[in-house]
């Protein structure tokens, strides 16, 4: 047994209680030393748990699969447990603690006996940085250990940051028998717990990614007054000019990670524009000395969907798996120990081993990779990544940007008349579904600032706190909130907009209203560019056609709030007055 690497009273309390009810056979401490990360590796390679690829064409990469029956985040069996129900309100699965405690009790007890306790000590952003918050987490997973490595800032810096304070994140997974009937993803925000039971799946165990970094940091920020946010964060470098930052929200299967990575168009390029990834992800933010708005990326790496990802949909993150990278359910390529995805190529290994480990010879009628399979990548291998990325005050941040898949109703982009009126816009934001996923075309799915699986407190408590933090700002200094569709389609059903890298036209005029260069037109819903203010150099798209996708149809949008009105009523009195205001002022604007 290691030597504890810490005098932490709350801490080793804390641990002393777990040893006792989860009885591991033995207790490795991660100090975050290469020499450990290499003998956990090779440890995992003798057990089977990974798999060493080709370490010529891929260097430190592994493959590992999970049980068929543990492939993703599973949001109905995903708790937050307040004292009172309401305070979770009404878009998150409750249970009463007390109950939720006992219940766990019961599944995890002695659930180390025969294992190993890992003792994770992390922090999320960096170690120090005063955005920065610490947790630790203990599992009996090698593999959870190895992807900690990469997402967080792990080790003994940590602990000594720590030093003897009480304010950080206990986390506590077990593997158990990954049993789905009995797994359960759980945050207890006002003990600053996180406990993870069946699974091995990286989304709910690895406990600093969603469960931290934004179920409890959101309730963190609303009692510290910061925010915890799913936005990644970009910086956009024009010609001769300084970079500005910009945080965007995304539901998924909306280009999140590929707007964060975006390559921008040859002309652009040649010109000298340039954008560099801050987070593809998560975003903290909190007011800086100067009155302005910062972020950071609490992450220190990349979880990324594996299918899709290529040379043309996203390269920077392609290149960024290419060492040091773990997958996670993708295909192993017999052929020459590499790994192989859907759209990865159009070339399939015909010699293989699914994702289920199933050895295929000849061609497939299955997917060769699960469709949420996974790489967990070292952010600094992004060729795009930004050179602040590790500074620890943060970067300012000039706009917030909203956006969904709507066919129809929702213009390319449109700016908000206020911060307020922005809350509005981020709160009422939804995706259409698709055939493929749901089986039903067009049905709208609303999920609030890209926040509806993630907020670890009343959404409605979650909205006021958004208006609260643009009270406390100079409205000459917050950033400018605006709203884009790069999904809207023509009478055949193909889509308008180029989208990937040319969304940098629009990121373009952003910045231009964020620095009041350029007009707009001012609509019910906001203000909209004209047509002529879009940059269409090299573009095949008709100065008519783009008129056609910045219209605002009365109808469709009088349509749109009958389920605004659905969404709104779910939360009674918690509702922020000022929401239902900015509903009624968008209302009476279509009817002058």
């Amino acid at each position: 047994m290691q030597t504890n690497l810490t005098k932490n009273p709350s801490l080793l309390a804390w641990l002393d209680e777990k040893v006792d009810f989860l009885k591991p056979a033995q207790i490795v401490w991660i100090d975050g030393s290469q020499q450990q990360i290499d003998a956990l590796r090779a440890e995992a390679c003798e057990t089977g748990e990974m798999v060493k690829l080709n370490q010529d064409l891929l260097p430190d990469c592994y493959l590992h699969r999970t049980a068929v029956n543990d492939v993703a985040r599973v949001e109905a069996r995903t708790l937050i447990c307040t004292s009172k129900e309401e305070d979770a309100g009404p878009t998150n699965h409750w249970m009463d603690p007390k109950e939720c405690y006992a219940m766990l009790d019961e599944i995890a007890k002695e659930a180390y006996k025969g294992r190993t306790m890992y003792i994770i000590p992390y922090s999320m952003g960096p170690v120090g940085s005063p955005f920065s918050k610490i947790g630790i987490e203990i599992t009996d997973s090698i593999y959870v250990v190895l992807n900690m490595e990469i997402m967080t800032r792990v080790g003994t810096a940590v602990l000594d940051a720590l030093g003897d304070s009480d304010d950080w994140v206990r986390g506590m997974h077990c593997k158990c028998n990954v049993d789905p009937e009995n797994r359960w993803i759980v945050q207890f925000p006002e003990d600053n717990t996180i406990i993870s039971v069946n699974s091995a799946y990286g989304g709910n165990v690895l406990l600093g990614k969603k469960c931290f970094a934004l179920r409890i940091a959101s309730y963190l920020g609303k009692n510290e007054g910061w925010q915890a946010e799913h936005m990644l964060i970009l910086g956009l470098t024009r010609p001769g000019e300084e970079t500005k930052y910009i945080c965007a929200a995304f539901p998924s299967a909306c280009g999140k990670t590929n707007l964060a990575m975006l390559i921008p168009p040859e002309g652009y390029l040649a010109k000298g524009y340039k954008v560099e990834c801050v987070g593809d992800d998560i975003s903290w933010i909190r007011k800086g000395p100067d009155g302005r708005l910062y972020a950071i990326n609490p992450e220190n790496g990349f979880f990324g969907v594996a299918p899709g990802t290529n040379e043309k949909s996203n390269p920077n993150a392609l290149a960024a798996t290419k060492k040091g990278t773990i997958f996670t359910n993708v295909c192993h390529n017999l052929e020459n120990n590499t790994v192989w995805w859907e759209r990865l190529d159009k070339n399939p290994p015909t010699h293989c081993i699914n994702w289920k480990g199933e050895e295929i010879n000849g061609t497939s009628d299955e997917p060769l990779a699960n469709p949420n399979s996974r790489f967990t990548a070292p952010a600094v291998n992004c060729p795009c990544l930004s050179p602040e990325f590790e500074n620890p005050n943060g970067v300012p941040i000039s706009a917030f940007v909203f956006g969904g898949r709507r066919a129809k109703l929702t213009p390319l982009v449109y700016q908000s008349k206020s911060w307020n009126n922005g809350v509005f816009v981020g709160s009422i934001m939804g995706s259409e579904t698709t055939a493929a996923a749901t089986g039903a075309v067009g049905v709208v799915r609303r999920d609030p600032m890209a926040m509806l699986p993630f907020c670890g407190y009343n959404m409605g408590d979650y909205w006021k706190h958004w208006i609260e933090i643009g009270a406390g700002l100079d409205p000459e200094k917050a950033p400018k909130i605006f709203n884009v569709n790069w999904f809207r389609k023509d009478e055949n059903d193909d889509f308008i907009w180029p989208g990937f890298g040319d969304n940098l036209r629009v990121l373009d005029w952003i910045i231009d209203r964020c620095e009041g260069k350029v007009d707009a037109q001012e609509t019910p819903i906001g203000y909209l560019p004209y047509a002529k203010d879009i940059n269409r150099e090299g573009l095949d798209i008709s100065l008519e056609t783009l008129d056609s996708i910045l219209d605002v149809d009365k109808d469709a949008w009088e349509e749109e709030f009958k389920g605004v009105d659905e969404l709104y009523a779910k939360f009674g009195d918690r509702l922020p007055k000022e929401l239902a205001d900015e509903l009624a002022s968008v209302r009476a604007a279509f009817e002058k």
